[in-house]
């Protein structure tokens, strides 16, 4: 999880810096949740299965692996810089890959087997009205299945980035920082669910870890990936590397210097039509 914007860069993300975003966020934070979030589809009664927010195609490719081949799978994002990577690398798996916007799903009533999205609807600017288009596509009995990020001390490397951050800043980070953690209480989700006409909800709080090669890569990229840096950045660029050094310092102390191995944590919501 980046210190800001984890799983959902801006629809407008050029597709070189799509690659490099894969690169680095995919194993740290995406891959491990990816494999939770597979492990919890039944394959058996499954025909039609739409992911939403499928970014560059991490969790894409376990639900592929999960259900039957005889099944489809569409995967959307509303950015098509993300869906030509996601693309180029699964181009060997049967998937329909759609540039779709969460709160305006193209498809017919009743129609779809199981809506799938991980860390993308923190960032849908109308979330009723996304919750209900997956609600109304849904086939009666169909199941939602969707991640967001626990709360930022949860997830310990980001936490430690953004606390040492805030040291360079003179006053606090606007809210807009915090929206990739805006879903992490149960009591903001649940009534979204309910409201759409969701039942049988579940909702958990899942804890794993994020591993990489180094501290230093890790924290190359949870810099190189921060907006809040570049408001740094912007008052002196000599910042960012005596950050870095802080960072790198206080994550290999912390979880390692190679590997390092940062506890992370994610809310796992499922509910049925």
């Amino acid at each position: 999880m980046n210190d800001t914007s984890t799983n959902a860069p801006s629809p407008g993300l050029p597709g070189e810096t799509a690659i490099q975003y894969d690169q680095f966020f995919g194993p740290l934070y995406f891959e491990p949740y990816a494999i939770e979030v597979a492990k919890r589809i039944d394959p058996a009664p499954v025909s039609i299965v739409l992911e939403i927010a499928a970014g560059t195609g991490r969790v894409t490719r376990h639900i592929r692996e999960r259900i039957p081949p005889a099944a489809k799978l569409i995967a959307s994002d509303i950015s098509g810089d993300m869906l030509a990577v996601a693309q180029k690398k699964l181009s060997h798996l049967d998937i329909d890959w759609q540039n779709i916007d969460a709160q305006q799903l193209p498809f017919d009533d009743n129609s779809i087997d199981m809506v799938i999205c991980c860390f993308g609807y923190m960032f849908v600017p109308d979330k009723p009205k996304a919750f209900a288009e997956a609600y109304r596509v849904l086939k009666p009995g169909g199941l939602f299945l969707f991640t967001t990020w626990d709360k930022l001390e949860n997830n310990a490397a980001s936490s430690s980035c953004r606390t040492i951050a805030q040291q360079y800043l003179e006053e606090p980070l606007p809210e807009s920082y915090n929206l990739a953690t805006s879903m992490s209480d149960e009591a903001v989700i649940t009534p979204l669910l309910q409201h759409a006409g969701f039942a049988k909800i579940s909702i958990e709080k899942v804890q794993l870890f994020a591993v990489s090669p180094t501290a230093k890569e890790a924290t190359d990229g949870l810099v190189a990936w921060g907006p809040v840096y570049e408001e740094i950045k912007k008052r002196n660029p000599a910042w960012i590397d005596e950050m870095k050094i802080k960072v790198e310092k206080e994550l290999a102390e912390k979880f390692g210097a190679a590997p390092m191995v940062a506890p992370i944590s994610a809310v796992i919501s499922q509910a049925r039509k």
